[in-house]
């Protein structure tokens, strides 16, 4: 995956390096779901300030949406942040999203691939009734049930 550097200025401002342009948190969120890895840098102190810049842009959705976890989470996340949760994060919560991820598309792949078979299924199945059509006189001849030979 492209990692893109962004510079981040005391006056709060990001500068994309590649496209030689400012840029905001929403154009670096776009940037993000197109599937770049970005790395964030403090023009000052050269320190990487990537995971507070996209906590904000997780936070600036959050924000639209009026909520982004449950409260109780958000309690356990103050109250014990530094330790216990920030392993289980580093450690599961991203392994946990990659494999529902994949589950989700194995799963969508699967269900497009019977939808395409139900489709054939149906395809032939008309076809063969369009065929049989051609031998239903010949079939009538034979069936009397129910009919008068007077």
């Amino acid at each position: 995956m492209e990692t893109v550097l962004i510079k981040k200025y005391a006056n709060r401002r990001l500068y994309d390096t590649v496209l030689s342009k400012y840029v905001t948190l929403q154009e670096l969120r776009d940037l993000i779901k197109t599937g770049k890895m970005v790395k964030v840098i403090d023009v000052n102190t050269e320190e990487d300030v990537t995971a507070f810049i996209l906590t904000q842009i997780v936070l600036e959705e959050a924000k639209k949406k009026n909520a982004l976890l449950p409260e109780p989470l958000l309690h356990l996340i103050i109250c014990y942040g530094d330790n216990v949760l920030s392993d289980f994060f580093e450690k599961y919560l991203q392994q946990v999203i990659n494999n529902y991820l994949y589950q989700k598309s194995m799963f969508d792949e699967q269900f497009g691939k019977m939808l395409d078979l139900g489709m054939d299924i149906s395809g032939m199945a008309q076809k063969t009734m369009n065929e049989m059509s051609l031998f239903k006189p010949f079939m009538d001849f034979f069936n009397t049930t129910g009919k008068n030979t007077e």
